[in-house]
């Protein structure tokens, strides 16, 4: 079994770290720039808290990073994590745009090593319990030793195509996201700022049957404590139904 580390371990990387844990995995290293975070994380599941991220490299097989954005992205691939990385495996999980995506993989490649990206549509709770929405984007071989990992991870995952494509799939679910959410709440505000007939959000939101509550793509929760799983699972209903591209 391949040994782990993980580079970014806030609340999904942390729950993503501790699920592999639980799940028999051996997590070697962690690293982040919260150096306390990182050592609260590697006292927790026995491992080392990495202070340079060449070390993370040199003691994982396999390399999973959970990072902010491009800036970060490209940070850690130039700050070493590359270093002395023949054979290994990148696993990229942040929300980056596919430019950077494929970026990494060339990086990856130049060094003789393997990225895929693994961009999810899911929550912290999802990371956790190992369900996550996972697309992925890469090169076919990358993915597949990849698969035992990534699924005990996920509660679904696809293989979209090369390096960038899962990144653009995940652009266009947050976008279906936003477009639902902003479009099922921006009546109810119109309504109300102009005072339309003195209606309440719950009346005026009646004269729109396709609203977020009823949306094929994102039905959320409509009764007080529901979780809102169903959301995503309906979100990643919609993104499984895209061919490769």
């Amino acid at each position: 079994m391949e040994k782990i580390g993980f580079v970014g371990v806030g609340r999904m990387g942390a729950n993503m770290a501790r699920r592999l844990k639980d799940q028999g995995f051996t997590i070697a290293a962690v690293y982040d720039i919260n150096l306390e975070a990182a050592r609260s994380l590697a006292l927790e599941l026995g491992c080392e808290a990495a202070t340079e991220l060449k070390l993370v490299t040199q003691l994982s097989d396999v390399i999973i990073t959970v990072v902010t954005d491009d800036k970060a992205m490209k940070g850690i691939y130039l700050g070493g994590l590359l270093q002395r990385s023949r054979g290994k495996l990148f696993i990229n999980c942040a929300t980056i745009s596919p430019a950077v995506h494929v970026w990494v993989g060339q990086k990856a490649e130049k060094a003789g090593a393997q990225a895929l990206e693994a961009c999810m549509a899911s929550s912290i709770t999802q990371a956790r319990e190992g369900t996550l929405y996972l697309m992925c984007g890469g090169s076919e071989e990358a993915f597949n030793r990849a698969k035992p990992i990534l699924e005990k991870l996920s509660a679904s995952m696809r293989y979209i195509g090369p390096a960038g494509k899962a990144a653009q799939v995940k652009a266009l679910v947050n976008m279906v996201m936003n477009i639902n959410t902003t479009g099922s709440d921006c009546p109810s505000k119109i309504g109300r700022g102009m005072n339309v007939g003195g209606m309440g959000k719950k009346d005026f939101m009646f004269l729109f049957p396709c609203r977020i509550s009823r949306c094929p793509f994102c039905r959320f929760p409509q009764k007080k404590g529901e979780s809102q799983k169903n959301g995503v699972r309906r979100i990643s209903s919609f993104i499984f139904l895209i061919p490769s591209f």
